[in-house]
């Protein structure tokens, strides 16, 4: 086969579509593994910042993108007819969800529309984007096989789910085992040989389908049990104990049991999204998927729950919502990063708002909010000084931020709405409510 040939020779061209959290650490790594590389997105402003050799993404180091600037056989651009170059298309973009929690495919099945324009025989088409089995042998291939070539025998299509856990020390993009499911054993083969080539080992699955079950099996498994912390913690709450104690004494336990933190709500992209993705496919079976659908209720109703607990911690010191001076702590959807996507503070944020509240936030890895799907705050981060902390009725810590000087801010703040442990072990003196 003539494509395995330029790949096992590092001879192939790849090209890999959005470059974001998933697409940019992607293709770095081709360009590491002596790949001719190709990075598409339709945001010109990335693509500016990488040919000046900036990271526009706080964990990925300039360094890495420098590498990028450097290398010759990387280009950067915003024309997509540059596709027809490309032995193997990897496709990264968001699958979010709609107004009423129905999969948004838009992104993939433009970008599809898009690659079906300039396919040509003997290519690899890989999806690694989040979504419902089904998506890739019957929406996107339904799409690719109108130009007249068919998947499988004249080009090939695969499903492989990105596993990117942003600044996670352990683990990166080369280290994470890929999953990878094709079209027929012949994709399979195609696909799994590029991967093979850029991460420490890929784990083959029957089908594309089966590959696209894994990584929702992977986010709901985290989602529900998330929400069953979460739902302990509001009963525990109740009865006055700390499910943070409770946690901590149940993970000593050797076997059997695996420690799930609970929080202000999901964020990321993945686990708030992923499930309804299969709970929609479901009902196309006639399955309605009751256990999954309950846990994302209660993740969804934390942020209402921790507002609840900002009023109620506002009146024990005679103090209203409306009027109130809120600080939230963290606009990221999880600690040490820059991404906001789905995350909770905004929700928070948006909240507190609506209740009359006068909110800032601060982060230290975010300057300002930017407009999205569902919110534009139109908000910079505040100074986090003594002075700042002093004239705010609450500081709400809802991404528990390595940097933060904890001390400092229970010194200087009146009242703190703790929805991360942050502030264990330190005396309080009942300045600290946990929610």
């Amino acid at each position: 086969m003539l494509l395995l040939d330029k790949i096992k020779k590092r001879k192939a061209t790849v090209g890999v579509i959005g470059l974001g959290y998933v697409g940019l650490p992607l293709v770095i790594q081709f360009v590491k593994a002596g790949y001719k590389s190709i990075g598409f997105d339709v945001d010109a402003e990335k693509i500016k910042y990488l040919q000046a050799g900036k990271s526009y993404i706080k964990h990925i180091p300039v360094e890495e993108v420098r590498l990028l600037k450097s290398n010759s056989s990387f280009t950067a651009t915003t024309d997509f007819s540059l596709l027809k170059k490309a032995d193997c298309i990897i496709i990264c973009v968001p699958t979010p969800l709609g107004k009423h929690h129905e999969p948004d495919l838009s992104f993939v099945l433009d970008t599809t529309t898009m690659v079906a324009k300039y396919l040509r025989k003997g290519q690899l088409i890989v999806l690694e984007s989040t979504t419902y089995p089904g998506t890739t042998d019957e929406d996107m291939r339904t799409i690719l096989e109108r130009t007249g070539l068919k998947a499988g025998v004249d080009f090939h299509l695969a499903f492989s789910p990105e596993r990117e856990d942003p600044n996670n020390k352990d683990y990166s993009t080369s280290t994470i085992p890929k999953v990878v499911g094709g079209y027929t054993p012949v994709c399979l083969e195609a696909a799994k040989t590029l991967y093979d080539s850029v991460v420490v080992r890929t784990v083959s699955v029957s089908s594309t389908r089966a590959a696209e079950a894994t990584k929702l099996l992977e986010n709901i498994y985290r989602s529900v049990n998330i929400a069953m912390i979460n739902e302990l913690k509001m009963i525990f709450d109740r009865m006055g104990i700390d499910i943070w104690e409770v946690i901590d004494a149940a993970k000593t336990k050797p076997f059997g049991f695996q420690a799930f933190y609970p929080g202000p709500g999901l964020g990321g992209h993945c686990i708030p999204i992923d499930p309804f993705y299969l709970t929609w496919k479901a009902r196309e079976h006639g399955y309605h998927t009751k256990f999954i659908e309950l846990a994302g209720e209660i993740n969804t109703h934390m942020p209402y729950y921790v507002v609840e607990k900002v009023i109620d911690a506002l009146n024990v010191k005679n103090k209203t919502i409306r009027s109130s001076r809120v600080l939230v702590l963290g606009l990221a959807y999880k600690k040490d990063i820059d991404d906001t996507r789905e995350s909770p503070s905004l929700k928070l944020i948006e909240l507190l708002m609506e209740k009359g509240a006068h909110v800032d936030f601060n982060d230290p890895h975010i300057t300002r909010t930017k407009k999205m799907r569902h919110y534009d705050l139109k908000k910079s981060s505040v100074p986090l000084t003594k002075e700042a902390l002093k004239t705010y009725d609450c500081v709400l810590v809802a991404t528990d931020h390595s940097s933060y000087d904890y001390a400092f801010i229970l010194k200087h703040s009146s009242l703190i709405v703790d929805t991360r442990n942050a502030m264990k072990g330190l005396k309080h003196g009942g300045k600290v409510v946990k929610a």
